[in-house]
C-alpha cells in the first residue's frame, strides 16, 4: 500500500496496541497507527513483537473492508500504509461487546458446570465496561442504561443499546460466515462502537484483528491461531514468540481470502418481449447491489419453445450456479416451461398491467403438477430471492443480505425514536 504524505496533527489517544492522530488537512478523519506491542491480561504481560503492527493493520483493514462492502456502517475509510489506516473521527463508547458462538475462556469461569464447546444458538452476547483499574467489569443492560453515558452529544439509551446489540450479532455472523469459507470456526469476538463526530451516528469503530477473536481451524482448539496462545505461554521465550508470530501471520495471509467470492454465480433473466425491458432493468439493478451478474435474453416459450430450451441448455452446461428469472406479461408460459425442463431454480416475475393484471397473474400461480416455479411480483424482491438462493454458496452475497437486514431494522428503530421525540 503506497503511503501518501499526511499532515499529522496532535495525538488524540494512545492505547496498548495503537496510537490515534488527527489529520490536519482532512477534518473529521484520523490516522490509526498500530504498534508492535502484544499484551495480555490488561497489559500485565506485554512484549514487543517485530512486525505485529503490519500484521494487525493488514488483518483489520481486510475485516473492515469485508464489513463495509457488505453494507455495515464502520469508521474505516481506507488502508494508508503497512501499519496504519484512515478512519472517521469517533468518540468511543466505553463498552466492549463480546459475542460468543462456542463456550470457552472466561465464560466457563463465570458459569461453572457449562462444558467447553457448548454452542450458543442464538449467539451469546455480553458487555464489559472499559475500566482497566477494575479489570473491565461485566455490565448488564440495566447498568448501561443507568450510567446515561453521553458520547459526542449522544446519550446512550435503550434505542442506542438495541442498535449496538443487534449490530454486534450481525457483524459476528458476517465475519463467522467469511471464516467458514476457510474452514475456520469463529469462536467468539469482541468489538467496540463509536459515535462519529461528523454524522453523530453509531458506527463500528476501533479495530478487529487477531487480538479481537478466538479462531479455531476445523473447530479444533488445539490448532488455535489467535492471541490465546500468547496468553497461555508458561514463559515468554524467543522461540515461543516466533510461534505466536507465525500464527498471527497465518491469519493475516488467510484474511485476504475472506474478500474473494467462493463460487461464481449468476441470474439469467429471460423476457418474453423487449417491451418488458424496463421491468427487467429493475431486476438487474437490484441483482447488481448484491454483486450478482445478471444476463438478459429475449425468448418466447409460446412462439419459440425450441429456442427457449436451447438458451436454457447454454447456461446449464458450464456448471455456474444459476437462477433463472422469467419475465413474461399476459399469459406466462415462460416460467412454467423453464421450470418443467430444468433442475435449476426458476422465479417468475411477471410485469402486471392495470387492465388485466389480476387475471394474468393466475398463469404464473396455477401450474401443472411437477413444477416448482415460484412467483415474486416486485422486481427488487425477485432479485432478493435470487440472492438468498445464491447466497447459500457465495458468502459475499449472504453477507450483503445480512447487513441489509440489519440496516432495515436500525432505520425503523431510529424512525421510531424520532417519532417518539416529536409526539412528546
Amino acid at each position: 500500500v503506497p503511503s501518501v504524505e499526511l499532515m499529522f496533527g496532535q495525538k488524540l489517544n494512545e492505547g496498548k496496541t495503537k496510537q490515534i492522530f488527527e489529520l490536519v488537512d482532512q477534518p473529521g478523519l484520523v490516522l490509526v497507527q498500530s504498534k508492535d506491542q502484544i499484551t495480555a491480561g490488561n497489559a500485565v504481560r506485554k512484549d514487543q513483537m517485530q512486525g505485529k503492527a503490519a500484521i494487525a493493520n493488514k488483518t483489520t483493514s481486510c475485516v473492515f473492508q469485508l464489513l463495509q462492502e457488505s453494507g455495515i456502517k464502520t469508521a474505516f475509510v481506507k488502508q494508508h500504509s503497512d501499519t496504519a489506516f484512515i478512519a472517521a473521527h469517533c468518540e468511543m463508547i466505553p463498552i466492549e461487546w463480546v459475542c460468543r458462538r462456542v463456550a470457552t475462556g472466561s465464560f466457563l469461569k463465570r458459569n461453572p458446570g457449562v462444558k467447553e464447546g457448548y454452542r450458543f444458538s442464538p449467539l451469546k452476547m455480553e458487555m464489559f465496561f472499559k475500566d482497566d483499574a477494575n479489570n473491565d467489569p461485566q455490565w448488564s443492560e440495566e447498568q448501561l442504561l443507568e450510567a446515561k453515558l453521553c458520547v459526542a452529544g449522544l446519550t446512550i439509551g435503550q434505542c442506542e443499546l438495541d442498535i449496538m446489540s443487534r449490530s454486534t450479532v450481525a457483524i459476528f455472523e458476517i465475519v463467522e460466515k467469511a471464516w467458514a469459507t476457510q474452514n475456520c470456526t469463529l469462536v467468539d469476538m469482541k468489538i467496540e462502537f463509536g459515535v462519529s463526530v461528523k454524522s453523530g451516528e453509531i458506527v463500528l469503530a476501533d479495530v478487529i484483528d487477531n487480538d479481537s477473536w478466538r479462531l479455531w481451524p476445523a473447530g479444533d482448539r488445539s490448532q488455535q491461531k489467535d492471541k490465546q496462545m500468547y496468553r497461555e505461554l508458561k514463559e515468554v521465550t524467543p522461540e515461543a514468540m516466533q510461534m505466536v508470530k507465525r500464527n498471527f501471520e497465518w491469519v493475516s495471509e488467510r484474511v485476504k481470502l475472506l474478500l474473494e467470492p467462493q463460487a461464481s454465480s449468476r441470474v439469467v433473466l429471460l423476457m418474453g418481449s423487449t417491451s418488458d425491458v424496463a421491468h427487467c432493468e429493475k431486476i438487474r439493478k437490484a441483482c447488481a447491489s448484491y454483486g450478482i451478474p445478471c444476463v438478459l435474453r429475449v425468448t418466447s416459450a409460446h412462439k419459440g419453445p425450441d429456442e427457449t430450451l436451447r438458451i436454457k441448455a447454454e447456461y446449464e452446461g458450464d456448471g455456474v450456479p444459476t437462477v433463472f428469472v422469467a419475465v413474461a406479461g399476459r399469459s406466462n408460459c415462460l416460467g412454467p416451461v423453464m421450470s418443467g425442463n430444468t433442475a435449476y431454480p426458476v422465479i417468475s416475475c411477471p410485469p402486471l398491467t392495470p387492465d388485466w393484471g389480476p387475471q394474468d397473474v393466475w398463469s404464473s400461480l396455477r401450474m401443472p403438477s411437477g413444477l416448482g416455479c415460484s412467483t415474486v411480483l416486485s422486481p427488487e424482491a425477485c432479485a432478493q430471492f435470487a440472492a438468498q438462493i445464491l447466497g447459500l454458496r457465495d458468502h459475499l452475497v449472504w453477507c450483503k443480505l445480512r447487513a441489509s437486514m440489519l440496516n432495515t431494522w436500525v432505520s425503523l428503530k431510529l424512525a421510531d425514536k424520532k417519532f417518539q421525540a416529536c409526539s412528546l
